[in-house]
């Protein structure tokens, strides 16, 4: 039996029915065998301080690193605000990053996907999100890159995804695949 490798989803969006969670459920639910997708939330993660993350930090930040740490591969799935990263993200970010020299996020093989409701797909996220990840020492797949415009028309009431996204869907998710199979190994 080949391993199942544990995929660790940050969605950059706090809402429940935000369209970034829509696309990390559809992806969860496309990935081949070879991946468990989980979300893991950030919403309850204090702002990162310094002041706070001495010797007995948040109980948040433990819990949080350590599930980092347990996975074998990130996937990042963010809106785009204000041409960045949402705040949540960027928090997350530096939480897992924390205390320095001891990040959970190194040498994990990522990805970004990006969606929004703009003609971009959320573009300018995407690449912020990409630049941090690089001093993370996360790889990030580089091919097919993903920027979902329109996305607010690609799912039904249910958070189904259409006809339309659902094939481009099926090849990130096998491509992502590969690619943690290639940099994490068997």
């Amino acid at each position: 039996m080949s391993k199942v490798f544990d995929v660790a989803v940050v969605v950059g969006s706090l809402r429940k029915q935000s369209l970034n969670r829509k696309v990390a459920l559809a992806l969860a639910a496309l990935a081949p065998p070879s991946l468990k997708l989980e979300i893991v939330e950030i919403g309850d993660l204090p702002l990162y301080s310094e002041d706070i993350d001495g010797d007995n930090p948040p109980a948040a930040y433990t819990a949080f690193r350590e599930r980092i740490r347990r996975a074998d591969a990130l996937l990042f799935v963010t809106p785009e605000y204000n041409r960045s990263v949402p705040a949540p993200m960027k928090n997350a970010i530096d939480v897992g990053s924390r205390p320095y020299g001891k990040s959970a996020w190194g040498g994990k093989p990522g990805a970004v996907v990006s969606a929004s409701p703009g003609a971009i797909g959320g573009f300018g996220a995407n690449h912020h999100l990409r630049q941090s990840l690089v001093f993370l020492d996360v790889p990030c797949m580089q091919q097919p890159e993903t920027y979902l415009g329109g996305a607010g028309s690609f799912f039904d009431d249910a958070g189904q995804p259409n006809d339309q996204v659902k094939p481009f869907l099926q090849t990130i998710i096998n491509s992502y695949a590969a690619w943690v199979e290639k940099i994490a190994g068997a």
